[in-house]
């Protein structure tokens, strides 16, 4: 009975050891993924700027372009001289 009890504790231990290996093999991984994605919301975030700029260049033109033309005006085939 005794030795049964010691190879019981043993083996808890050695239990105890591999949930140790494993939660600091996780909390280094954890530490790895925090400092990539601190970098990747960095670079969205540049990114987001970037594309919003973009969009805002983009709604100036058109906002241009779909101006009331002065000036000379082409007469197009449809339009016929008064």
């Amino acid at each position: 009975m005794a030795i049964q009890m010691n190879i019981a504790i043993v083996r808890a231990f050695i239990a105890l050891k591999q949930f140790a290996m494993s939660y600091k093999e996780l909390t280094e991984q954890i530490k790895e993924l925090k400092a990539t994605t601190g970098n990747h919301n960095a670079q969205l975030n540049h990114i987001y700027d970037v594309l919003e700029k973009l969009l805002h260049k983009k709604a100036q033109q058109t906002k241009w372009e779909d101006r009331e033309r002065i000036g000379f005006k082409k007469q197009t085939e449809n339009t016929q001289p008064p």
